[in-house]
């Protein structure tokens, strides 16, 4: 199951740095994230801290359980 959390958080991750550059760099639209919803800039970082967030957490919850 973490895996896929790691999966999903980085792809989140990624679509939401993508699609930030992409905005802010080029005045373009770049990613496959814009296809599903119309998000305004700043909500793309706001993606991209959701993955790096579920990232954190599920690297916390594996120490944890290591331990």
């Amino acid at each position: 199951m973490r895996s896929i959390i790691n999966f999903a958080a980085v792809i989140l991750l990624l679509q939401g740095l993508i699609g930030f550059v992409g905005r802010v760099a080029f005045d373009s639209e770049w990613g496959f994230l814009h296809r599903l919803v119309d998000l305004p800039t700043p909500a793309y970082l706001g993606v991209a801290a959701a993955g790096a967030v579920a990232l954190i957490w599920a690297d916390i919850a594996s120490k944890r359980d290591q331990s």
